[in-house]
């Protein structure tokens, strides 16, 4: 599987993450996704190592811990093959100290997961969201003092707005610490709000991207379409505006994409859901693609995103087909200033 740099870091990482955020006993707890059990997770985790998949996703709140405790048990006696990602800063107990960046949840939260994981370090450790209570400078030192500890290799963010990135490279910066490298971000075809803010910034100050959700929570599987809308009353329907995927684009132009997706997908002989995640593998500033599966047949379709390349004109099609006009001020940049203020998208 080919690699990419994370960022301007020296760190090669797959083009595929494979996320365990399935990853569960079923004991219940927040962020539940998935009852993903051990001998499931280790079998998952076999086929992606064949694959090349080699860089495993998770976090501390998945589950109340038990994705990191899977994961752990799944690669276990093979540590110098994989990579591992987590995350830090969600919610985790009822404490007071139990949720943030603070120094003091940073440094438990991380022993914690190396503990679960069953590894002595961290590849990649990013900041699942942005804390406004705690100082950035108490962050950032936080990190790299477990950075100089050998206790990470690599730091990142989580869901970060612009200048949330910005301040803390500049803190970093200013202090001699050790930068973020990484933005793990939302972006798809349905959702392509990265594009304006987010990516830019990542072109000018070397953040890759570790993007999430490149099938908008399943929406882009081919399996919602114009002759198969949204049931009303379904999962889907009562979580209509979670995120903002079912009102990123009027429902006509969502089933116009899909026909595009499908169209695309039939030309290549792959999956919709394949050619969805190829598509985000062709943009700007993305250094991986966090994936993931619930059973053996999705996985090893999934890791076909790949393996192909898409054309010019099916990536301009896919593109024309999901455009949506942009918040202010971009607009304005678009139409008045695109020679002086050059965009990383197609906006013709």
């Amino acid at each position: 599987m080919e690699t990419r740099l994370l960022g301007k870091s020296g760190f090669a990482v797959p083009v595929l993450t494979f996320g365990s955020g399935t990853f569960s006993y079923g004991n219940g707890g927040p962020a539940v996704f998935g009852t993903t059990g051990d001998d499931e997770a280790r079998r998952l985790v076999d086929i992606c190592l064949d694959a090349g998949a080699c860089m495993f996703d998770s976090a501390d709140a998945y589950s109340g811990g038990e994705s990191e405790t899977i994961l752990g048990k799944a690669i276990a006696g093979r540590r110098n093959k994989v990579l591992i990602s987590t995350k830090t800063a969600q919610r985790v107990g009822d404490g007071a100290n139990d949720v943030g960046t603070s120094r003091r949840h940073i440094i438990e939260a991380c022993e914690g997961s190396l503990k679960r994981l069953g590894v002595d370090v961290i590849d990649l450790y990013q900041m699942h969201c942005f804390d406004a209570l705690t100082p950035v400078q108490e962050t950032m030192r936080a990190l790299d003092d477990l950075v100089t500890a050998g206790k990470i290799r690599y730091i990142g963010c989580s869901n970060y707005s612009g200048w949330h990135v910005l301040k803390s490279l500049w803190t970093a910066d200013r202090h001699g610490w050790t930068p973020f490298v990484a933005h793990q971000a939302h972006y798809s075809l349905l959702c392509r709000d990265y594009e304006w803010e987010l990516m830019p910034l990542g072109q000018a100050e070397g953040i890759g991207g570790v993007i999430w959700s490149p099938l908008a929570q399943g929406r882009l599987t081919g399996k919602l379409n114009r002759n198969n809308p949204v049931p009303e009353g379904s999962r889907k329907a009562r979580r209509s505006g979670d995120m903002s995927l079912d009102e990123s684009l009027p429902e006509e132009q969502f089933f116009r994409l899909v026909d595009e997706l499908q169209a695309v997908a039939s030309e290549v002989g792959r999956s919709v859901s394949a050619v969805a995640v190829n598509w985000v593998l062709c943009r700007p500033t993305v250094s991986t693609v966090i994936v993931g599966a619930r059973t053996e047949e999705q996985l090893r379709d999934i890791l076909t995103s790949a393996d192909f390349t898409l054309s010019d004109e099916q990536v301009k099609r896919l593109e024309k087909a999901s455009r949506k006009p942009p918040a202010y001020p971009y607009w304005h940049q678009v139409s008045n200033y695109t020679e002086r203020n050059p965009f990383p998208v197609d906006v013709s």
